[in-house]
């Protein structure tokens, strides 16, 4: 009987060591899962871009898709995801400013130009005296919106008010020009009651709007085109995982930058 147990342990003991060498010569690693919040547009289209990059790595990409814009920031809070993909850094500081929260970008992606769309203008010189204009209507991208129309000459700024800049900060306002702050998924759809209305990149698009059809787009050395860049955050906690760090290099490589390049026109760029 002994001789028979000390058989069946051998034996248990040789699979087991043929199992572990055979996963120590793989070159993939052992299944892992990345579970990623993420703005529809472009933002879980480029993660389903990288999907079959990180599979060859042996991670699986599990993309939720919001378009709200607070969840992802408070399901990483929460713990029920790894990371989020839909934010620039201003907004991330100041949501950890006001939530008491470490998130971290890991790195950035793309960024995408802020730009002035019309239904019933076709240039910001046409605009009437006390034309209304619709502008995002949180901090972070509101001053974004209020720079763009300082780039093209509708209004003045105080000096030095910069990516803080409210309405209240306007300097010179020559033509009058009524300032109203709207919820941006809600931009688009003020377009008929406006006379403009500054449109975040990924909101555009989502409303079928074309960036070659605006009438004025961040300029690429804009003081925006260098800030608000779009980030992949995490917990602090997080900020080195490998898994993670794959994503960014999937995201960041040149398959993934060519796709931006040839199917969003200009509405998304490349940065890294």
């Amino acid at each position: 009987m002994k001789k028979k147990i000390l058989a069946l342990l051998l034996a248990a003991t040789t699979i087991f060591a043929t199992t572990a060498c055979g996963n120590a010569g793989g070159s993939k690693a052992t299944d892992s899962k990345i579970t990623i919040a993420a703005s529809i547009t472009p933002h879980s289209e480029l993660l389903e871009q990288v999907k079959p990059i990180l599979s060859e790595e042996g991670i699986t990409l599990d993309i939720i898709v919001t378009d709200d814009p607070v969840i992802p920031n408070t399901s990483l809070q929460e713990g029920s995801i790894d990371a989020n993909f839909f934010q620039h850094q201003p907004y991330l500081d100041q949501f950890n400013e006001e939530n008491g929260t470490d998130f971290v970008s890991i790195g950035a992606t793309h960024y995408e130009p802020f730009a002035v769309y019309s239904q019933k203008i076709t240039s910001l010189s046409d605009l009437p005296d006390g034309a209304k204009i619709a502008v995002p209507n949180n901090v972070a991208n509101e001053a974004r919106a209020l720079l763009l129309l300082e780039q093209e000459g509708v209004i003045t700024l105080k000096e030095g008010a910069g990516i803080t800049a409210t309405v209240t900060d306007i300097a010179d306002n020559p033509k009058n020009i009524t300032i109203i702050e709207i919820d941006p998924q809600q931009l688009v759809n003020s377009l008929p009651d406006v006379d403009a209305a500054v449109i975040n990149g990924n909101y555009a698009l989502a409303g079928g709007l074309s960036i070659k059809d605006s009438l004025a787009q961040e300029a690429s050395d804009s003081l925006a085109a260098q800030t608000y860049k779009n980030i992949v955050v995490t917990s602090s906690d997080k900020a080195n995982d490998p898994n993670l760090l794959k994503l960014i290099e999937a995201l960041q490589s040149e398959e993934i930058q060519q796709y931006i390049n040839d199917n969003y026109n200009g509405a998304v760029v490349p940065v890294k």
